[in-house]
């Protein structure tokens, strides 16, 4: 399907209030805003081929000390297109979750986006990513918004989205674009009016903490669809990200960009791999993933400090891999290292399976979930675990 034009202008910015961390003073916050506003932010267009400078960079990390939180959708929501269609939008289940997350200090989420829903109807599109907003502000939690995603099902497809296949890890998430756009390199433009019309309509809302552009974009889903992504999918995502990485920084957004490296040997620059390089390189804050215990992530952590710029560990936490909350959001705190966890309500997504469900469904619950924090009724899977979470985000107990 052919993109329709964009006609969308840039939107003002709503008098939202800023989400900051749960112990900033409105003193600080308001230094944060004046130190981010004397770096440039929302005025000068950014170069046109680089991130932004790295003082501009570390004033970002200045004006938000430590963002933590999770991997966010709705726990009725199978995948992006289910959470965001017109049928499917489920603001009251949004609203009540992202309470439940206030309740764990948590003052941010990262939550993906779909080019489908904007390509069927633009303008309602980014009416339901404002109320998303509004409830998110709400709570006291800003947003990284995912617009590109590499994972799962290659063939996304508008409408009804099928049922959770019993005992099977994401059985229904969809890679964003989808196959026949990302394996003809003539068609990528298509997504050029989705990137720049939604970031462009949200450039300068402060309720918006960073842009992730492209999540994984040379995961090669081998566990799952491997056998029907293309052999090359490194260089055609390697293609179309660095066209969306023009596209954002044309729509001048006053929010920062990223894309994260999830694999491989982030310690050497020499051993990066292209997109990892690239990334890494045009980021203007840095983001990674890491599933592994502490020993592993202290070492990525450490090799990402020599770009000089605020860091995102924008995935983590896979409890049977040695990932936990107990002791990595404490050590990710102390290094003042954004945390966003895999998972939050436990629901369609079925993320408390692990990976290697694909090779093997589980006919039953687990013993130790590999992802997520809640049940659907909002109680814990593990209240030790929550206690935890709740003392490091510095959260007030409830009652």
């Amino acid at each position: 399907m052919m993109r329709r034009p964009m006609a969308v202008r840039p939107a003002a910015p709503p008098a939202a209030r800023h989400s900051w961390t749960a112990t900033s003073s409105p003193v600080v916050a308001a230094a944060a805003v004046l130190i981010l506003i004397a770096a440039g932010a929302g005025s000068p267009a950014r170069a046109a081929d680089g991130p932004w400078p790295a003082d501009r960079a570390r004033a970002w990390g200045e004006a938000h000390p430590w963002l933590a939180g999770c991997n966010f959708s709705p726990s009725t929501a199978i995948n992006e297109l289910e959470m965001w269609q017109a049928d499917t939008f489920d603001l009251a289940t949004i609203d009540r979750e992202l309470g439940w997350a206030e309740g764990l200090g948590f003052n941010s989420v990262r939550v993906f986006l779909h080019n489908i829903p904007y390509d069927r109807d633009p303008q309602g599109f980014l009416g339901r990513i404002d109320a998303f907003l509004s409830a998110a502000d709400r709570h006291k939690i800003g947003v990284v918004f995912v617009l590109l995603d590499a994972c799962w099902d290659p063939f996304p497809v508008a409408g009804k989205q099928h049922a959770p296949v019993p005992g099977l890890h994401n059985s229904g998430w969809v890679q964003c674009p989808g196959l026949p756009i990302l394996r003809d390199p003539v068609r990528h433009d298509e997504l050029k009016g989705y990137v720049t019309g939604v970031i462009g309509r949200f450039r300068d809302d402060r309720r918006i903490h960073a842009w992730d552009l492209f999540n994984e974009p040379d995961n090669p889903n081998r566990s799952s669809y491997g056998r029907q992504e293309p052999p090359n999918k490194a260089e055609l995502s390697l293609a179309l990200l660095k066209k969306a990485f023009a596209w954002a920084r044309a729509a001048n957004p006053s929010q920062p960009l990223t894309a994260g490296a999830w694999v491989g040997d982030l310690t050497d620059p020499a051993k990066l791999s292209p997109i990892n390089a690239f990334m890494l390189d045009q980021s203007d804050v840095i983001s990674f993933h890491n599933y592994k215990p502490l020993p592993e992530m202290k070492r990525d952590v450490e090799a990402l400090k020599r770009y000089g710029r605020p860091i995102l560990c924008t995935e983590y936490m896979a409890r049977p891999a040695g990932s936990r909350f107990d002791p990595i959001l404490a050590y990710l705190k102390s290094q003042k290292v954004g945390a966003y966890n895999w998972g939050f309500v436990a629901g369609k997504t079925q993320t408390i399976y692990p990976w290697d469900s694909w090779q093997k469904p589980y006919p039953a619950e687990p013993p130790v979930w590999f992802h997520d924090i809640l049940r659907s009724d909002g109680t814990p899977y593990d209240r030790k675990e929550v206690e935890y979470i709740r003392g490091v985000t510095g959260a007030r107990k409830a009652g």
